[in-house]
C-alpha cells in the first residue's frame, strides 16, 4: 500500500478530488500555505494499493495544469532598491508536486 502526497493550488483542488473521486480514489484534504508566491494550497492525501499509483498519477497530471500569472514583485525591505523591478512579472504556476510513500499499516476505526 502507498500513500501519495499531493500539492496543488487551490484552483485545481475541487476538479482533482472530484476525479479521483470518480475513480474511487478517498482523499483527505488540507489547506496548506507557503511556496514562492504565499498563497494557498491544497495538499492531498491519497491512500491506494500499489498497483493503483500509476493509474492516481495519470489522474494528478490530467487534473492540475501549468499556467502562467502575473505577479507583482516584493519591494526591497532597505536594501539596494537599484535593481528593483516595479512592474509585474509572469510566472509559471500551477502543476503538481507529488510524493509516495510506502505504508506499513493502516486502521480505519
Amino acid at each position: 500500500m502507498k500513500l501519495i502526497i499531493t500539492v496543488i493550488q487551490d484552483k485545481d483542488s475541487n476538479r482533482l478530488v472530484n476525479a479521483l473521486g470518480e475513480h474511487n480514489y478517498k482523499t483527505t484534504k488540507l489547506a496548506t500555505t507557503g511556496g514562492f508566491l504565499k498563497e494557498g494550497n491544497t495538499t492531498l492525501m491519497i491512500g491506494c494499493n500499489d498497483e493503483d499509483v500509476d493509474r492516481a498519477l495519470e489522474i494528478i497530471k490530467d487534473n492540475c495544469s501549468h499556467r502562467e500569472q502575473m505577479v507583482a514583485p516584493i519591494s526591497p525591505m532597505g536594501g539596494n532598491a537599484d535593481s528593483y523591478i516595479p512592474r509585474p512579472v509572469k510566472v509559471e504556476v500551477g502543476g503538481a508536486t507529488v510524493f509516495i510513500v510506502p505504508i506499513e499499516s493502516f486502521y480505519k476505526f
